[in-house]
């Protein structure tokens, strides 16, 4: 077995993050957000099934209690949020639990026989910072991410509500 201790992060993909966080806000009290794009201008290491690959997408985080939620707009795939937005339509992407080093998690989650589904690294200000997803999902219905936190985030491009 693996050692997921906690659940820290809920996403959600989306089609349309500007609508969704209006949605989120107005309906259900999820908020303020903080808006970020991830890209291979910032990211680094990106892969996607085994290859390197960038890809595009629009992320908004906001705290819900202890627990992190993120909605995600694919933007340019080929990537996982692309291919779950195609076959499922919006919903409950994957749920994030974080590690202190993500290699160690990675190393942890294929000796339980979970490849890296995506890939990214360095998307903090100081380049430390990363994250993989696992193809956990015919074992549990959902995709499993194991994050390491980097020190400090950027500042994001935006917030909403303003």
């Amino acid at each position: 077995s693996v050692g997921i201790r906690s659940i820290d992060q809920v996403a959600v993909v989306v089609r349309d993050l500007d609508a969704s966080m209006k949605r989120y806000v107005e309906e259900f009290g999820i908020g303020p957000w903080n808006v970020y794009t991830f890209s291979p201008d910032w990211i680094q290491g990106m892969t996607f099934r085994g290859q390197e690959q960038g890809y595009v997408m629009k992320l908004a985080l906001a705290q819900v209690g202890s627990m992190m939620y993120e909605l995600i707009e694919p933007v340019q795939g080929p990537n996982t949020y692309e291919e779950f937005v195609n076959e499922h339509g919006e919903g409950l992407h994957h749920l994030g639990y974080f590690v202190e080093d993500i290699d160690a998690a990675i190393q942890e989650m294929e000796q339980a026989g979970y490849k890296v589904l995506q890939s990214g690294r360095n998307f903090g200000t100081n380049n430390d910072g990363g994250y993989a997803y696992f193809e956990t999902e015919g074992a549990l219905g959902h995709i499993i991410e194991a994050i390491e936190l980097p020190a400090e985030l950027p500042p994001p491009e935006r917030t909403y509500p303003e």
